[in-house]
Order: structure tokens, then sequence, then C-alpha cells
């Protein structure tokens, strides 16, 4: 699942980045901040996944030691 966040996450800092680019080329403020927020939003999905996996390690750490 977390695979699933970070590659959302890209897609959206990729096409936010595009977004914001667009707008500097043309002027257009108000694309231009679309796309920096899309931009971190690809950010904060790609953290959320981090944490996810972070999570999901200390959990089958946990399990491993109580296993023992």
């Amino acid at each position: 699942m977390s695979l699933d966040d970070k590659v959302d996450g890209m897609k959206d800092k990729v096409t936010g980045k595009a977004k914001e680019v667009e707008g500097k080329a043309t002027g257009d403020k108000t694309r231009e901040a679309q796309g920096k927020a899309e931009g971190f939003l690809g950010k904060a999905k790609e953290k959320l996944g981090d944490a996810k996996d972070a999570v999901k390690d200390a959990a089958e750490d946990l399990k491993s030691k109580i296993n023992k």
C-alpha cells in the first residue's frame, strides 16, 4: 500500500512541477500556485508512504522479538 502512496506522490510532484513551470512561462500565477500546491501534496504522499513503511517495519520487529 505504501508503494501506491509513493507512486501517487511522485506523479503529483511531476505534474505539479509541470504546471508550475507552465504558469511561470505564461505568467499565470494561479496555474503556478496550483502546480506548487500539487507538488507539496506529492511530497506529503511520499512521506506518508515512508511513515507506513516505518510503522510496518517496527511492527514486524516487535512481532519477531515477542515470538522468540
